[in-house]
């Protein structure tokens, strides 16, 4: 996930599309009401909000709600590019938690940029200074009443030549799993399921979910795209609705607070916001 500019301008515009979404929940859908409960995803690009000009890229947050039953609402707080450490650094998490209230949900997943060690604003260790920026997450949830759920990172689109799907996280994963069991934190294993599903699928059933383009299939990549980190429409769906499922399966979330698990999201559904313009005129 290197910050093209694309992605760069792409990420800018996800601050304030995360600041602006929790405060609209505040105060629930009618007069006097209680306030639906939120998941506050912190997260990098797989995960991110995505603008126009980047479709049909997708992150999987964007296809989250269409999982969640209407009382429930989503935060998507992820940005393109983003560590443990850089979303902590840049005082992303800051802001984000100005949003969180008692009984509400952080959903938190990095690693993809931790991965990148050669960069010192968002490399970290697996072992070390990884675990100690997750644990930031975890306290300043708790410390609002909110409750931290660790996922680890979704997997890249990689086969052997056998036809075998591989791993490509090293000890991140492993590393987020044994944080979890230390601090009685749920964990959504998304790295081991996304591979089973990948491997499912195989080399050819997964390249419609990942963001492989042929030339002028996009006005946003009109050289084309094969990029098999990032998402399309259905492969955001996908690991939506594999990220719901855990919820479920691990007792975080009840069959109540879910819909649509085995019903068909059509990709028209996904729509990509308009980055800033000043000078667009508006009615």
């Amino acid at each position: 996930m290197s910050l093209t500019r694309r992605q760069t301008a792409t990420a800018l515009l996800a601050v304030p599309l995360a600041l602006t979404a929790t405060p609209a929940f505040a105060h629930g859908g009618g007069a006097g009401g209680p306030r639906p409960r939120t998941l506050h995803i912190a997260g990098d690009s797989t995960a991110a909000p995505k603008s126009v000009d980047a479709a049909p890229e997708t992150g999987w947050g964007m296809a989250f709600p269409f999982f969640l039953a209407r009382h429930l609402r989503v935060a998507n707080h992820a940005v393109n590019g983003r560590s443990s450490k850089s979303f902590i650094d840049e005082g992303r998490l800051a802001a984000l938690l100005g949003g969180v209230r008692p009984g509400d949900l952080l959903l938190v997943q990095f690693g993809h940029n931790d991965e990148k060690t050669e960069d010192p604003s968002r490399g970290t260790d697996p072992s070390t200074t990884y675990r100690e920026y997750l644990r930031q997450y975890l306290r300043e949830a708790r410390a609002r009443r909110a409750r931290p759920v660790l996922l680890t990172s979704v997997e890249r689109r990689r086969f052997g030549p056998d036809g075998t799907a591989r791993p490509t996280h090293g000890e991140y994963p492993a590393a987020m799993r044994a944080l979890a069991a230390e601090e009685g934190v749920p964990l959504l294993d998304i790295q081991a399921l996304s591979l089973d599903r990948w491997q499912r699928l195989g080399p050819d059933g997964t390249l419609p979910l990942f963001l492989w383009l042929k030339p002028g299939d996009s006005p946003g990549h009109p050289d084309g795209a094969q990029d098999n980190t990032h998402f399309r429409p259905s492969g955001a769906v996908d690991v939506a609705r594999m990220t719901a499922r855990a919820l479920l399966d691990e007792g975080v979330l009840a069959a109540r607070d879910l819909r649509r698990l085995d019903d068909r999201v059509p990709d028209e559904w996904i729509t990509w916001a308009w980055p800033p313009a000043p000078d667009r005129l508006t009615a």
